[in-house]
């Protein structure tokens, strides 16, 4: 885990390859809390007996699922202290590249593309790969800002 002292050392961390996380098991269970939580009970998602007839095989976890677990993942990588607080400030650019299906393991791997001064504090963008063992395809690629106030 890379440790940051506060804002001006994140300041200067433009280009830091974070690493890469362990690996997290996808499993029905929290497939169906998901859905629960947004409502998104599409079959695809929350039907194992039809899905096995589907075009994946079996149920696939939610693109928005997999989005979802950007900061559990990224809270392995790095921290930032000697700040007030650091809010989700939003996204550039995501993609859902290739489906997570059921019991798959992901992992994420993230690099600090941007800092910039802000009010406060500053704005950190991390462009992050979340990939599916296994898989010649990446799950999700992400374009992540955060904002880091002192």
């Amino acid at each position: 885990m890379k440790v940051y002292g506060g804002i001006d050392e994140l300041a200067a961390a433009e280009g830091d390859s974070l690493g890469t996380t362990d690996w997290i098991t996808i499993d029905q269970t929290r497939i169906d809390t998901f859905a629960t939580a947004t409502g998104d009970h599409q079959w695809i998602h929350s039907d194992p007996t039809r899905a096995a007839d589907g075009p994946f095989g079996s149920t696939i976890a939610h693109g928005l699922l997999t989005l979802s677990l950007l900061p559990v993942l990224t809270h392995e990588l790095y921290r930032v202290d000697n700040i007030t607080m650091a809010v989700n400030y939003g996204f550039d650019k995501v993609r859902f590249v290739s489906p997570v299906p059921v019991n798959a393991r992901v992992r994420a791997t993230s690099t600090i593309t941007s800092v910039e001064r802000v009010p406060g504090g500053v704005q950190a963008k991390m462009s992050t790969t979340i990939e599916v063992e296994g898989s010649p395809k990446p799950a999700c690629v992400a374009e992540s800002i955060a904002r880091f106030v002192a």
